[in-house]
């Protein structure tokens, strides 16, 4: 534990410091550390190591899938060579294939716990399961061929290829070798035949003989291959180039699927013509002709049920005058044929079915639909087939994610209030049964504190989400758009502008758990402040106040004369005020557009009728910035609320403002240059908010809000970002260049003192600049509380710069004199519709700051934290002294900075552009971590990367997936007990009985010894050229994690041993079949001497 004398580094940093106050006076002023002030330290590196954890969401942009129907485990594979495991609810599991390329097919070793996947590179790989981590036991890579199409019979260890060429190639997945067993196209298909048939698109032996394969080629031919006799059985040729083929469980019936949208059915001894064609949706001609072609079939599954009739099951083949239809599953059992539309393009399907034996009735039950951005199970056995209520966190992309916040260690009690509001919400009419993907068990996970991730989203919905124990579940949805009117004509609206594509979106939100209130910025420059309830209420007229922020350098911007240069602190005007009960007339468009420029309209419309709210979180005030002299209203930039002192304060490029939420008025509205003290240059007298309003609620036009798409995805202060980091703040930067370029990037409400001067706290607000700049501002709260707050207004003055920082300011916050963080003060939640007797009660414990009392404080400093783009700084309170300082980065620019809780004391964590994780110690700056962790490839993990207490962090990695990791040793050491466990020991269930009079006649299933006809005994050694076999690190749990330290070298010496052995067995195996080779020569010429020893010359 290293300890730290803040005197003798005062004594080392004062000539370096950019105070002018010496370290003499500033001892001498209160709240500064004194000679035996010592804060000791208690993070060190070792505290630190940087891993990922879990990766929830939808699989992005998948590509294929595969279900074992013993183990209940789904495997779902994406263009990106990711692979997505999913068991019960909460068992989840993420890896990754190196090299990136799509997984075209995937194929479980039924009941093994391995997985095979093929990729677009050509390469098999063979996966184990059996670990927490998968990892890939074996690759082999294709040279000279092209891979299409793979199948692995249940219980079999060899693995049929099927490549572009024709061939079929076979694959022992034990070694994951080559057999030099081959089926050459030319060999398959007629010898008469002069075009090739394409690629192989279906392999399949056939259930009641496993010596008999099935191939099928793209351009309509299909053929039954005999394992034994190395020949072809039959050949079925069709005119129509093949998708599919499934079997029917005896073996005696397949069916295809073609490209002009029929389904031929072929009786196995019949290979002249198919038993039946049928378009499943083609319109029938009545003059008998052929249907009309429709768009493909690109997959069937015949399933056969004991009872009833069998289910066929197909995904395309609608007409195609369904021009704009949906992607649709067709589900066809008997007579009756039903279609099921999806929301998205169908990828991939998979019917489950109670059997893993393909010579038994299925008896299928459910249908497995992976679509392009969902995955929905149909219930087979329930009239309508309704789809089954999905367990897993999918729908987090449902509207894009805008921004993210993370809270770990919530209050206990939040995610069931959260939960019970957002269990009202759920959908019904699913499926009675359960989830029909059971597998897997839960990790044993010793972190129980709650973690709740919030997502605001372009449709303006927010979503809350408890992200406990390494799961992640949706609590509550929060639908913002509701507050406003939806309803636009045709003539009303603007021609284009990305905020008319998302006019709701959420740009940024502020959520105190503690008090449960919540505050939320849109693109649209509106802010909507919520309460959280339990009670139904129904609003008549929600509270609005509109508020006009202006540059007055513009040069559109003419002040109103008189009333606009008032004293500070300002006098709230009419325009501070509320809507009223009775909506006021509303301009129409034209004659805003028609008579000049746009003034004091804001971008959207509030709904004037009333509005029923539902339990949870409830509308208490929007406030919306209204356009000026024809000039949009500046996007919000940065965002805070505090509930213990009633206030919500935003900012933009133009200034600041402070909104009183419980009186519904404006306090204050000022430009940045306003916040510098009187003694710096760009200092201006403040103004009120205007007198006038003309009150509308008409829409705004085509450039509302000014922002295109990418600055909607810009961190806060990334509009300053080029030329803020190497130009200083000098005399020579015009207030005229300051307005323009500075916006407001941070807030941090605090207890802390205002001036050097003051020996006691008092409430105060920090706000950070793009250019670097933190300015005090104190808040005067009325005394007492209660009715006194309602009354009088709440005083608000600037007290200038604090201190300066190159780039734009992320995080501050304040620290006490032992190094203890103060988090804002917070008003305990309470219930605004409960009964009065409640309330009473509540208001006992009403305003309960989160600091000690002042008269305590008043004796003792404070260390304001400060970190922007570039660097870190604390400052000493009240003296105002730089104690420490630290550059962060001097070529890239920090993200995202938090000041985090960690193992009991708290640090700095960062995340660069350039990829880098950091944390940095507090109060003293050491870097305790550094990590190059995730170069900056997408503006999304920008806009949403964030850290959160006890070493969690997370961000989008794609657009429909979060990926949370942790920068805690203590989370990575205990990571394997923590995640879920993908393999179960489970029995697979027993053979069909084949029946008596089966077993004493023949025609039950036919055993092959496929060791026989594909072993290197009978079938020789492949082609060393065709594929090259890749040893994997699967069996070394955890080995990537290790690849320094003992445990490495341990890991690299086991596996040159593994290399070693192979290379002595190959030895071994070489020189036994040379010895082999020698005793057969040494046999030969013995009986060769014996034959020729007693004839003479010319009797040879």
């Amino acid at each position: 534990m290293k300890k730290f004398n803040i005197r003798k580094v005062l004594d080392g940093l004062t000539a370096a410091s950019s105070s002018s106050s010496s370290s003499s006076s500033a001892a001498a002023q209160p709240g500064t550390p004194r000679e035996n002030d010592v804060i000791q330290e208690t993070l060190q590196s070792e505290h630190f190591q940087l891993c990922k954890t879990v990766r929830h969401g939808f699989p992005y942009q998948p590509s294929s899938m595969a279900f074992d129907p013993v183990q209940k485990i789904l495997a779902v594979g994406t263009q990106a060579g990711a692979l997505r495991l999913f068991g019960r609810a909460g068992v989840e599991c993420y890896c990754q294939h190196e090299s990136g390329a799509a997984v075209i097919q995937l194929q479980f070793l039924i009941n093994e716990g391995a997985l095979v996947s093929a990729l677009a590179d050509d390469s098999i790989h063979l996966w184990n399961l059996r670990q927490k981590i998968p990892a890939i036991l074996h690759s082999l890579k294709f040279n000279r061929e092209r891979i299409t199409y793979c199948h692995l019979p249940f219980q079999s260890k060899w693995l049929y290829i099927g490549t572009e060429r024709g061939n079929i190639h076979i694959v022992n997945v034990e070694s994951f070798t080559l057999s030099g067993y081959v089926i050459m196209w030319n060999k398959a298909i007629e010898l008469s035949t002069k075009t090739h048939p394409g690629p192989v698109v279906h392999i399949s032996d056939n259930p009641m003989d496993e010596g008999k394969l099935l191939i099928g080629f793209e351009c309509g031919v299909v053929v039954l291959w005999d394992l034994k006799c190395k020949k072809a059985d039959y050949r079925y040729n069709y005119d129509e180039a093949i998708h599919s083929v499934a079997w029917h469980h005896e073996g005696k019936q397949f069916v295809c699927s073609h490209s002009d949208g029929t389904l031929t059915t072929w009786n196995v001894r019949a290979p002249a013509k198919p038993a039946q064609i049928i378009t499943p949706h083609g319109k029938q001609p009545k003059d008998g002709k052929k249907p009309e072609p429709c768009k493909p079939i690109l997959k069937v599954e015949y399933k056969t049920t004991r009872a009833g009739d069998p289910f066929m099951v197909l995904s395309g083949g609608l007409s195609y005058d369904t021009v704009g239809r949906r992607a649709c599953l067709t589900v066809m059992h008997g007579k009756s044929t039903a279609v099921l539309e999806m929301d998205y393009p169908i990828v991939d399907f998979l019917t489950l079915c109670e059997t893993p034996y393909p010579n038994d009735f299925q008896e299928p039950y459910a249908v497995v639909v992976l679509l392009e951005k969902d995955l929905v199970v149909i219930d087979l056995g329930q009239i309508g087939y309704p789809i089954f209520e999905n367990p897993y966190p999918l729908t987090i992309h449902e509207s894009p994610v805008t921004c993210c916040e993370y809270f770990a260690d919530c209050p206990a009690e939040l995610i069931p209030a959260l939960y019970s509001v957002g269990s009202r919400q759920k959908r019904q009419g699913y499926s009675k049964k359960e989830w029909p993907v059971s597998g897997g068990n839960w990790g044993q996970g010793t972190q129980s504190y709650p973690e709740i991730i919030v997502t605001g989203h372009a449709d303006g919905t927010i979503k809350f989400w408890d992200a406990s124990a390494l799961m992640l579940q949706v609590l509550y949805k929060l639908k913002t758009a509701k507050v406003f009117e939806r309803a636009r004509g045709k003539e009303e609206k603007p021609s284009t502008d990305i905020v008319e594509e998302d006019p709701f979106a959420i740009q940024t939100l502020s959520w105190c758990p503690e008090s449960r209130m919540l505050c939320v910025a849109g693109v649209s420059a509106h802010v909507i402040v919520y309460r959280f309830s339990k009670q139904e209420v129904t609003t008549e007229v929600v509270q609005l106040l509109e508020v006009r922020m202006q540059c007055e350098f513009s040069d559109g911007d003419s002040p109103d004369p008189g009333g606009e240069q008032t004293p500070t602190p300002p006098t709230p005007g009419a325009s501070s005020s509320p809507q009223e009960s009775d909506p006021l007339p509303q301009p129409s468009i034209g004659s805003i557009s028609s008579d000049g420029p746009r003034d004091n309209i804001p971008c959207l419309q509030v709904r004037s009728s009333p509005l029923k709210q539902s339990p949870g979180y409830q509308v208490e005030l929007v406030i919306q910035l209204v356009w000026v002299s024809g000039e949009p209203p500046q996007p919000i930039t940065s965002l805070a609320i505090n509930s213990s002192y009633g206030l919500v304060v935003f900012g933009n490029s133009n200034g600041l403002a402070v909104v009183d939420y419980l009186q519904k008025t404006l306090l204050v509205n000022m430009g940045t240059s306003e916040l510098y003290s009187p003694s710096d240059p760009y200092q201006r007298q403040p103004r009120s908010p205007r007198k006038q309003r003309q009150p509308s609620g008409a829409l705004c036009d085509s450039n509302d809000g000014s922002n295109a798409s990418e600055d909607r995805c810009k961190s806060p202060t990334s509009d300053a970002k080029d030329n803020s980091f190497t130009r200083s703040r000098s005399s020579s930067v015009t207030s005229i260049d300051r307005e323009s370029r500075e916006a407001i990037s941070s807030f941090h409400f605090c207890e802390s003192f205002p001036r050097k001067t003051d020996n006691l706290v008092s409430p105060c607000l920090l706000v950070g600049t793009t250019q670097g700049s933190v300015m005090m501002v104190a808040l005067s709260l009325p005394p007492g509380g209660g009715d006194q707050r309602l009354q009088q207004m709440v005083g608000i003055s600037s007290c200038g710069t604090l201190v300066s920082l190159k780039g734009g300011i992320l995080t501050m916050a304040l620290l006490d004199a032992t190094g203890a963080l103060l988090p804002p003060s917070y008003e305990p939640w309470y219930d605004p519709n409960a009964s009065d007797e409640e309330k009473e009660k509540e208001k006992s414990r009403r305003r309960r700051p989160a600091s000690p009392p002042a008269s305590q404080e008043g004796q003792e400093g404070q260390f304001a934290v400060l970190c922007s783009e570039k660097q870190a700084k604390v400052v000493a309170m009240p003296s105002q002294t730089r104690i420490y300082k630290h550059n962060i980065t001097e070529t890239s620019f920090v993200l995202r900075a938090d000041v985090v809780q960690m193992a009991g004391a708290n640090c700095i964590a960062c995340f660069c552009a350039n990829g880098h994780i950091m944390t940095l110690s507090l109060p003293s700056l050491r870097p305790l971590l550094d990590v190059n962790y995730l170069p900056l490839t997408d503006m999304r993990i920008a806009r949403t990367f964030c850290f959160s207490n006890l070493g969690q962090a997370l961000y989008l990695t794609s657009a429909t997936e979060i990926q949370r990791i942790t920068y805690s040793q203590e989370t990575c050491d205990n990571l394997q007990e923590m995640l879920s466990e993908l393999f179960t020991p489970v029995e697979t269930p027993e053979a069909p009985n084949r029946g008596f009079f089966k077993g004493l006649f023949g025609g039950g299933a036919q055993s092959l010894d496929r060791e026989d006809l594909f072993g290197e005994t009978a079938a020789g050694k492949a082609s060393r050229s065709l594929a090259q076999h890749i040893p994997g690190p699967g069996g070394m749990e955890g080995m990537k994690g290790a690849a320094s330290g003992v445990v490495g070298d341990l890991a690299r010496a086991r596996i040159a041993l593994d290399e070693r052995g192979q290379k002595l067995g190959e030895l071994e195996e070489r020189t036994a079949a040379m010895m082999a080779s020698a005793e057969s020569f040494s046999k030969h010429a013995h009986d060769m001497m014996l034959k020729y020893k007693d004839k003479k010359w010319y009797q040879l």
